[in-house]
């Protein structure tokens, strides 16, 4: 397997990388956590510009995918910005109606996710029951254990989280889109893409909480040396960096073959990373680390969410076992 990105692919995380350090995320991430898309919503379409969106759906729908190594790659930047927003939920939403093989249902919603002038979020048999930024979504999926679509009409009561700028509720009922197998084999491929992109996320996230902290640590001092250069913050530090290492090539395995077993191993281990990085961030950075006021809080939230979120760890370790059940 071929674990480098190609040039083509290191551009476009690049062109994400260059466009997210100009769009003042942390702003819209506050914004979106008080209740104002607009600044987010200006964000998606300019990633959406980018043909992000299209990377999870067919040339058929006007996509240009599926292609989810490249999308991989995207959600990696995604998390190491801290972009707010049901993005994983509505690249999800595009591999369910694409996958569904509902030529009507497809054409009627996916062309809006592809130019990101809409937003979608999407709850699933496997993962949590609460959808999230249903307020902000113009489509509201849902797929039952019987293997019900259904497209919610209104967000439902909102609910706390740990991270403000996941903003969750339950919606519920809503039209009747479809029903079978092919909605339930749909929610399962859909439900490996969430995995996937949010492991991804996680990645950029952790890298991003080790390259703050690393940041912090040469210039803070104690006794009139950084406290980088202290062992036992060396050693933190550098078991942080090996954990994300480990998790890096199994997200690009995983994207690869897009094997539920693969997935789940980097969903577990990219996850577990990124909260052991905010961890050490917040053991280095101190009681300052606490401070709503400082950036560093809006990485350090989503941590514990996201490793939880489309798969918590027992879910994952379950998962990873049945794959290797399952092998000859």
């Amino acid at each position: 397997m071929r674990f480098q990105p190609t040039d083509e692919q290191s551009d476009f995380a690049r062109t994400l990388r260059s466009l997210l350090g100009k769009a003042a995320v942390p702003a819209t991430v506050r914004a979106w956590a008080d209740g104002d898309h607009g600044p987010g919503r200006s964000l998606w379409s300019r990633l959406a510009d980018t043909g992000l969106f299209a990377l999870a759906v067919p040339e058929a729908y006007e996509g240009l995918g599926p292609l989810p190594v490249e999308l991989a790659l995207g959600f990696v930047e995604l998390g190491r910005a801290g972009v707010a927003g049901p993005v994983v939920e509505s690249a999800a939403a595009s591999v369910l109606l694409a996958r569904l093989g509902d030529d009507a249902q497809a054409k009627r919603f996916l062309p809006g996710l592809v130019s990101g002038g809409a937003l979608a979020t999407l709850t699933l048999p496997g993962g949590s029951p609460y959808a999230l930024d249903a307020d902000a979504a113009g489509y509201r999926f849902s797929v039952s254990a019987a293997g019900e679509l259904r497209l919610a009409d209104v967000p439902g009561e909102r609910l706390a989280s740990l991270d403000p700028a996941r903003r969750l509720s339950a919606p519920a009922g809503g039209e009747l889109l479809a029903a079978g197998p092919a909605v339930t084999a749909a929610a399962e491929e859909a439900l490996r893409w969430a995995r996937l992109l949010t492991a991804a996320q996680c990645l950029g996230l952790g890298e991003a909480l080790l390259a703050a902290t690393v940041e912090y640590a040469k210039r803070r001092s104690q006794f009139g040396t950084p406290i980088g250069g202290f062992q036992a913050v060396k050693h933190r530090l550098a078991d942080t960096l090996l954990a994300l290492e480990f998790a890096r090539p199994l997200v690009w395995a995983a994207a690869l073959s897009l094997e539920p077993g693969e997935i789940a191993a980097a969903k577990l281990t990219a996850g577990e990373a990124a909260y052991g990085a905010a961890l050490t961030a917040l053991q280095v950075h101190g009681a300052i680390g606490y401070t709503q006021e400082l950036d560093l809080s809006l990485w350090l939230r989503k941590a514990r969410p996201l490793r939880d979120a489309w798969g918590t760890p027992t879910a994952c370790r379950a998962e990873v076992v049945r794959g290797l059940d399952r092998q000859p």
